[in-house]
């Protein structure tokens, strides 16, 4: 027997919240203001997303003093304690923002590409709910993508075996990245993420 109760109004969607659209457009103006700074018309530049202390990219580009490196972080904290290891290299190749990384691609100005793009030790979003968190989307792979010259390596670090599988599975299907099976690590540098972690997983993907 159907049930005659009334079915309940559906909820009409949230308007966007004034000050956190006021907060994301000023940070946009700050990233147009570094772009402007510190990356020439048509550059490249070497990406690593969530970089942390710096550890790992402030190595990277002192061993490969001809690329641009830009890292970010959404943690303020973590960008300053970054930004002084660049000050201390004297390192003018190497430059730390602060910055969610969708808003630093959709930021970055036309004729800018990435070079590669570097992703260690994420946060996994561990609990199913929180999946929908995960940066290492299809939709962010499409827009990496659209930066990425032919064989712009995106490489991928983690110690959560489940997150690692989840991402294997997105790239293999993707049409805009292929895994190279058995590639190496292009530059090694250990983290402090990576080094409290018993074990971890490594995959590069190119750009078709």
């Amino acid at each position: 027997m159907e049930s005659t109760a009334p079915a309940e109004p559906r909820r009409a969607p949230e308007p966007p919240d004034p000050e956190h659209l006021a907060t994301i457009e000023a940070r946009r103006v700050a990233l147009q203001a570094d772009f402007a700074r510190i990356v020439p018309p048509g550059g490249r530049v070497v990406w690593e997303i969530g970089c942390g202390h710096g550890h790992f990219l402030t190595a990277y580009a002192a061993a490969h003093p001809a690329a641009l490196c830009l890292g970010v972080d959404q943690d303020a904290f973590r960008v300053r304690r970054a930004v002084k290891k660049q000050e201390r290299a004297g390192l003018t190749n190497l430059h730390f923002l602060r910055a969610e990384a969708r808003l630093f691609l959709d930021t970055l100005p036309p004729g800018v590409g990435l070079a590669a793009i570097f992703i260690l030790f994420p946060d996994p979003w561990p609990k199913r709910r929180h999946h929908k968190h995960r940066l290492l989307q299809a939709d962010f792979f499409r827009a990496l993508a659209a930066r990425a010259g032919q064989a712009t390596p995106f490489c991928f670090r983690t110690d959560h075996e489940e997150y690692f599988r989840e991402v294997e599975q997105l790239l293999a299907a993707h049409p805009d990245w292929r895994i190279v099976p058995g590639a190496p690590w292009p530059f090694e540098e250990t983290t402090v993420f990576e080094q409290k972690a018993p074990s971890h997983h490594s995959l590069v993907a190119v750009r078709r």
